[in-house]
């Protein structure tokens, strides 16, 4: 045995720290309380996203993925078509991004996909380069997509819009596309990132002219925010739930403005398609004349 060879750390002795971590961290939750551990989310995305980057590294579908040969089956057994307008919702704590479909006068839930990776922590994007991945309401268009993507397949959020440009909020490239890699960007997989492209390629082409992703820091329940009650962004994530709740309450995307700096929603109404642009004036406000 070679000198680097006696300093190189055995297998069983990373595995014996590994675990030494988890129980001290559990430990620490037993007697301080899961919810006064300042940073227990931080330690859980990490991990999660270690665990995922090896799933992907070895091939292995991410747990969550549908069953993505059984396509057409599964429109059908939905009663959804191909070419219907979409809508996205993104739930950066759980690792998850739903697709939604119009069915009559309302969207219905379509499919769950598991996140590969995002960057950064839970909180919006605030400068080019923080490596954050934005939350918001984003609008996207047949000019924001990006078939020959260095990530396989792409399509820009849209990233800063215009509340993020009313709180001097820079970024740009800011994407969701295909590998288990980001830099600010919401990484699905080639496999589940194929799925999604034919889903909003036909919506666009058959009529959408833009579809709504409205990001979230976590499942926005009561209990989900009381639990972070004293984080820097509890404010702008009360903000938010308005927004999400909007949804919940119509299952058609709501319209969003930008009032006194402030994001502000209408009711989607029955039968709309989601494609509205976010508009810069408040509610009700006429706009200018040229």
């Amino acid at each position: 045995m070679n000198a680097s060879e006696r300093q190189r750390p055995r297998p069983a002795t990373l595995h014996r720290k590994v675990w030494l971590g988890l129980l001290f961290f559990a430990a620490a939750a037993l007697f301080f309380g899961r919810d006064h551990l300042f940073d227990w989310d931080s330690i859980e995305i990490e991990a999660e996203r270690s665990r995922r980057f090896a799933q992907a590294a070895l091939g292995v579908p991410l747990a969550g993925t549908p069953d993505l040969k059984d396509f057409d089956g599964r429109l059908t057994a939905y009663g959804l078509s191909l070419g219907a307008p979409v809508f996205i919702r993104i739930f950066k704590r759980e690792f998850e991004l739903e697709l939604w479909m119009k069915r009559g006068d309302s969207f219905h839930r379509f499919a769950t996909y598991p996140i590969c990776r995002w960057s950064g922590s839970l909180g919006p994007k605030l400068s080019e380069g923080d490596s954050q991945a934005p939350e918001g309401f984003y609008t996207v268009d047949a000019k924001a997509l990006n078939p020959a993507s260095r990530w396989h397949r792409s399509f820009n959020l849209g990233f800063p819009n215009v509340f993020d440009r009313a709180h001097q909020r820079t970024g740009s490239f800011i994407m969701v596309h295909g590998g288990c890699a980001s830099i600010g960007c919401y990484a699905m997989t080639d496999a589940v990132v194929d799925e999604i492209w034919r889903i909003i390629t036909a919506a666009l082409k058959g009529g959408q002219p833009r579809f709504h992703v409205h990001v979230f820091p976590f499942r926005m329940s009561a209990e989900n925010l009381q639990r972070r009650a004293e984080a820097r962004w509890i404010s702008f994530w009360r903000e938010l739930k308005l927004g999400h709740d909007a949804f919940e309450e119509t299952f058609v995307p709501p319209k969003v403005s930008l009032c006194q700096g402030r994001y502000s929603f209408a009711p989607g109404q029955p039968g709309g398609d989601g494609s509205h642009e976010i508009d810069a004036r408040c509610p009700g406000t006429a706009r200018p004349r040229s």
